[in-house]
């Protein structure tokens, strides 16, 4: 059936087809990952980000600019990676381009993804064609000037993912990287699959079910909570919240009064405004009257309760917004990311106020740095991303987050987010001063890392041999070894070890003690004007963290 004109409940089943279809590529796009090392998460990144835009949309209505903000917001608040931020902003401005239609002709959907573009293109500091960006660009433009008198949303994304394919092929003639990798860009071949999930939508295809929310579902044991039971947990209530001019003033509303009063009726409160919408999470036994006052404000988009005893019984009570109680307030607080329990203790042991869960192939979302922020209760509040993947993320965080003023450092490794933490000195000046500072302390450190490769390759005039062990500083490699000890001892001499007073030598998950410690000692025997340190850090994916102060 030929479709012409795109309403809400269209758009989510768009979402939840695209959706849907990355999922079943996710590790496809994951593959194209240009150093050959077991860390590409672009695909997975925007799965997590598309999946929670269809989550918020629900399964939508007749009025497709309401379905769109919910989508863009769900997507906002969602977004992991590099990748996953910009398909945030694309939807974000394709909610901006669709505000106040009903339904969308070609035209107007057209002008819509426009406005994706430009803002997908706002939300990097310096784009770089070649990429995602490119790919969108080159694939709207490329539909936008077909849309003739015999157009449908069937052709429009037809020739949408066709340029879409061509814009692909040629990202490695854009992006050196990519050619020496001998990969395309992955976060266009992640859109890419994406616009392929509307097409099948739009054909009649059926959208597969996400399995693992399925599965919670049926997980829940209703015998958890019987007739005789008594309710100890509470319920954990979850909603958006849509404040309405004929209730407040927009301009100048504040969360605080909220706040005070869900405080007073619950605990482990999050909440926090992103434009009209204020999105909340508490803890109470009484949801019926929260509801009811949230009322005083606005109506709700989105609203879920369940009952916590049923989470305790079934061991689920880790929660997606972590922090059980509000810090006292402070005025200065730090926010670091860090994987690898040792890793996180000593960025604690540093004075950090929250260490949030993530790193390489696992990258928190905008949401759970925000709860982070919450949970801290400062008035300005530095994070510390320790990952090139996941400073846009921690910057949007900071947009959206309205209570605290919230600086983001831009430390792209584990070595420059602990040297810079250790040197924070809020007495430099003002905010931008102490940044200022903390960026000069970042360039003087170096980070080098051992990871398996995955892959055959030559780069840097280095030839890398699938499941040897490569040393590497930022994106340049300087050894393939088979042993992963002399990979460590090879990086060291590369990256001049012996001009640095410290170094903190940081073993991995899959490394015996007895190894880590043997290295340690042989290291400090060849650099003996060098302390080093060894710490237990328990990450993921590198098996020598080697950090250079």
């Amino acid at each position: 059936m030929v479709t012409t004109v795109l309403d809400g409940a269209l758009f989510a089943r768009l979402l939840r087809g695209g959706a849907a279809n990355l999922k079943a590529n996710a590790q496809t796009v994951n593959d194209l990952n240009v150093f050959p090392i077991p860390d590409g998460d672009t695909g997975d990144n925007m799965y997590l980000t598309i999946s929670a835009g269809a989550n918020a949309a629900g399964e939508g209505s007749d009025n497709l600019s309401q379905v769109a903000g919910k989508a863009a917001s769900g997507m906002l608040l969602g977004a992991r990676g590099n990748s996953g931020v910009i398909l945030s902003r694309i939807f974000a401005g394709l909610s901006k381009g669709l505000e106040g239609v009903q339904q969308a002709n070609l035209f107007t959907l057209g002008r819509a993804f426009e406005v994706g573009v430009t803002e997908a293109y706002g939300a990097v500091s310096v784009p770089v064609e070649g990429t995602i960006l490119t790919v969108l660009k080159d694939s709207v433009a490329f539909a936008n000037g077909n849309i003739g008198e015999d157009s449908s949303l069937q052709t429009y994304f037809s020739d949408f993912a066709a340029e879409l394919s061509r814009s692909l092929d040629r990202t490695p003639e854009l992006l050196d990287v990519l050619k020496e990798a001998g990969v395309v860009d992955s976060g266009g071949a992640g859109l890419g699959y994406i616009v392929e999930g509307f097409s099948q939508v739009l054909s009649g295809a059926e959208i597969a079910s996400d399995s693992t929310a399925a599965s919670q579902a049926r997980s829940v044991d209703l015998s958890a909570f019987t007739e005789d039971s008594v309710l100890e947990f509470g319920y954990c209530t979850e909603f958006l919240l849509r404040l309405q001019t004929g209730k407040v003033d927009l301009d100048t509303f504040s969360t605080d009064e909220l706040t005070d009063y869900l405080n007073s009726a619950g605990d482990s409160v999050v909440c926090f405004r992103e434009g009209s919408v204020v999105k909340v999470h508490v803890h109470t036994k009484r949801p019926g009257d929260i509801l009811n006052e949230m009322q005083r404000y606005g109506e709700f988009l989105t609203f879920k309760m369940e009952n916590m005893t049923l989470q305790h019984n079934e061991n689920h009570m880790q929660e997606k917004f972590a922090p059980k109680t509000r810090k006292p307030h402070k005025e200065f607080g730090m926010v670091a990311v860090a994987a690898g329990e040792g890793i996180k203790e000593a960025f604690a042991s540093l004075g950090c106020d929250a260490v949030v869960d993530g790193g390489q192939s696992m990258n928190p979302s905008a949401e759970d740095l925000i709860s982070a922020f919450h949970e801290i209760n400062a008035d300005t509040i530095f994070v510390f991303p320790n990952n090139s993947n996941i400073i846009l993320t921690a910057g949007q965080a900071a947009q959206l987050y309205t209570d605290a003023e919230v600086c983001v450092v831009p430390t792209k490794t584990i070595g420059e987010g602990y040297a810079a933490i250790q040197m924070l000195d809020t007495t430099v000046g003002d905010n931008a001063a102490i940044l200022e500072d903390l960026q000069g302390v970042i360039d003087s450190v170096v980070t080098g890392l051992v990871s398996r490769a995955v892959r055959d390759t030559e780069q840097d005039g280095v030839q890398v041999r699938k499941d040897d062990y490569i040393g590497f500083v930022g994106d340049r490699i300087y050894v393939d070894s088979q042993d992963r000890v002399q990979a460590a001892l090879s990086l060291c001499e590369s990256a001049d070890a012996s001009g640095y007073d410290i170094m903190l030598l940081v073993s991995g998950a899959n490394v015996p003690a007895e190894e880590a410690q043997a290295l340690c000692d042989e290291l400090q025997k060849k650099y003996r004007y060098c302390e080093v340190v060894l710490i237990d850090g328990g990450q993921p994916i590198y098996d020598y963290i080697i950090i250079l102060e």
